[in-house]
């Protein structure tokens, strides 16, 4: 069953000479549970692709569809409230707030949504992702291996429908970065949902259902690797 759906996406920056044509025409469908992971070099829109698709950066041109939803057609309003609810975004760099412990950085997605948290939920991502004893730290205090754990978490505790990861393993040594490939792989599995990696790791994109390649802001390949 279709998840995602991205028609003729288009991202222009600057003018005239300066014009820089991030995304070109991009077309493709992803389907509910699947496993993508998105390769290219650096500059080839990689990036920007998956901030459109989080519903973080607006396309000059196109339409995404999530689960349906015209994401664009949707006053700043719902698309705050599709950023939360929908999409899970994990980012290279962590984005933790460091005067937060690891709870506090988890649930407040939940918080900022104005709903109670789940327990159970809380309570099984810290076992899953090996952050039991640690809920009280603050980010300083963990490892970066830790601390791209507890955005995992943050990710995750809103049950999104999609999750989409700017290299997750981008400051991580091969050790941590195949154990967050791993704790990924669960979520994908587990909670049956749709996982949408950036990597420029090869051995990381060929543990996807499928490889999505990217240069100058076009789709020049698309391969299934497992059904």
């Amino acid at each position: 069953m279709e998840i995602l759906r991205v028609e003729d996406l288009c991202k222009t920056y600057g003018k005239g000479e300066n014009q820089v044509n991030a995304l070109n025409h991009v077309s493709f469908t992803v389907d509910k549970g699947e496993f993508v992971a998105i390769i290219g070099p650096s500059g080839s829109g990689k990036s920007t692709l998956l901030h459109i698709l989080g519903g973080v950066d607006q396309p000059t041109g196109g339409k995404v569809y999530m689960d349906g939803c015209d994401v664009y057609a949707q006053n700043d309003e719902q698309l705050a409230i599709f950023r939360r609810r929908q999409v899970g975004l994990i980012y290279q760099f962590y984005n933790l707030i460091p005067v937060l412990n690891v709870t506090e950085n988890i649930t407040l997605p939940v918080l900022m949504d104005g709903r109670k948290v789940n327990q159970d939920r809380l309570n099984e991502l810290l076992t899953t992702l090996k952050l039991t004893g640690r809920e009280n730290h603050l980010p300083n205090q963990l490892s970066g291996g830790q601390q791209q754990r507890v955005s995992i978490g943050r990710a995750l505790m809103n049950a999104p429908s999609v999750v989409l990861a700017d290299e997750p393993t981008g400051n991580l040594d091969s050790k941590n970065s195949q154990e967050i490939v791993e704790l990924l792989k669960v979520s994908n599995q587990k909670y049956d949902q749709t996982l949408i990696i950036i990597t420029h790791d090869e051995s990381i994109a060929l543990q996807a259902d499928r490889i999505i390649s990217i240069e100058d802001g076009r789709i020049t390949r698309d391969e299934v690797i497992r059904r």
